[in-house]
């Protein structure tokens, strides 16, 4: 299957067609559509929507829309349930995909005059490769270093004079703490974070930390990896190339299809993967659409950075609440660091929440109190409720060198 037609309809209903004739699994899911009943994208929510647990039920590849013999590579996330998510490419999905990435890290302000450290890992996660091709496409200078290692990262990121960094926020946030601590010289400019939801308060703590201009990306391995969407250095949305994917926002609740605009779950349709075509998958990431043009002069699609995931929203006393919301109030708070933890217990049936967060520096009890009162009632008025507060000492909590845990259960 080669689709490269410029009209997205035609390649919708191409991508149904060559769906159901490769896949048992995608024509019992597709049973009651016709190709021919998709006559505009508005036909878009006739067809039914795709989720992770349709991956999993079909493990490991019985959604592949080729032959087998057509694949090239596969990647893979991890399984809450033992096995993992499959995704897989053909070689033109990879080719689709550089293409797609290089474009992406040009919309940042990348160029082929870059050195580009990639810091997400390598392997059957999409982050490292996917930057790596991208960078590579533009024609920049790539160090595959991966994940973690952070000395190493730091002797290649001063001696080889790396320009951008790409890696999680949180990890982002672990290097300055080290380039700080050990006075690193760097050529850093611009910081290329994904892979977990993250606040303007923990972007321009980065920023005025490393010097950089901290741009998000966004993307998922079921959709293709990273690239879906990429902030340019306006910072107002990240822009997504509207002829490789169709992007809707429904009510997580209800799977109604909510006005553009509105806030709520975003659901991508792939329109030109060969391998493994995703319809109307939900993402289950919050965010809106938004098409006004952009301070770059960019029209066409662009998202919100992303809110948090439906599945990671927190319901403490009837308030929803997403770790990015405390974040933000965390940075608003002169001495504390944002490495934080959040524990939620359970007490009579309700949930209740601590924020545990580090102070930047030592303070004495007294100062602990007060900070924790400060903390206390700055997290009360921005969220609505009232929480636990822990002020931990500067290195109490665990740095993450991939995606950070921040929800913890505690009995």
């Amino acid at each position: 299957m080669t689709l490269h037609h410029n009209d997205p309809v035609h390649t919708l209903r191409q991508t149904i067609i060559s769906a159901k004739k490769a896949s048992a699994a995608w024509n019992a899911k597709l049973k009651d559509v016709s190709p021919e009943e998709i006559k505009s994208l508005d036909d878009l929510k006739k067809l039914p929507f795709t989720e992770k647990s349709d991956l999993r039920d079909n493990y490991p590849l019985g959604l592949l829309a080729c032959p087998k013999r057509d694949l090239v590579r596969v990647h893979a996330s991890s399984g809450t349930t033992g096995k993992p998510t499959v995704v897989a490419y053909t070689a033109g999905d990879l080719d689709r995909w550089s293409s797609i990435m290089g474009q992406a890290m040009a919309t940042g302000g990348v160029t082929s005059e870059d050195v580009v450290q990639v810091a997400y890992g390598y392997g059957l996660f999409t982050g490292g490769l996917g930057v790596h091709y991208g960078a590579e496409r533009l024609g920049a200078t790539v160090i595959p270093a991966s994940g973690g290692f952070s000395d190493r990262q730091l002797m290649l990121m001063e001696d080889l004079e790396t320009t951008v960094l790409a890696c999680t926020p949180s990890y982002g946030l672990r290097l300055a703490d080290l380039i700080e601590e050990k006075a690193i010289k760097h050529s850093l400019k611009i910081g290329i974070f994904g892979a977990e939801p993250w606040s303007e308060g923990l972007r321009k703590n980065l920023e005025d930390r490393l010097g950089i201009v901290a741009l998000d990306i966004y993307g998922l391995s079921e959709i293709m990896g990273p690239g879906v969407a990429m902030e340019c250095q306006h910072k107002c949305g990240l822009h997504v190339d509207e002829s490789q994917f169709l992007l809707e926002i429904i009510d997580p609740a209800t799977g109604e299809v909510l006005p553009e605009g509105s806030e709520g779950e975003l659901v991508v349709t792939t329109l030109c993967k060969e391998a493994l075509p995703m319809i109307r998958y939900r993402t289950k990431d919050i965010t809106r659409i938004t098409r006004d043009r952009c301070g770059c002069g960019a029209e066409g699609a662009r998202i919100d950075r992303i809110k948090g995931r439906s599945d990671d929203m927190l319901i403490i006393r009837g308030v929803n609440v997403f770790p990015s919301q405390i974040e933000v109030a965390l940075s608003h708070i002169s001495g504390l660091s944002l490495h934080y933890v959040l524990e939620v217990s359970e007490k009579d049936d309700l949930k209740e929440l601590t924020v545990c967060c580090e102070s930047s520096e030592s303070l004495s009890e007294r100062e602990g109190k007060e900070m924790v009162k400060k903390t206390g009632s700055h997290l009360a008025a921005m969220l609505g409720i009232r929480t636990g507060v822990r002020i931990l000492p500067p290195g109490s909590i665990a740095r993450s060198e991939g995606k950070a845990v921040r929800v913890k259960k505690v009995a």
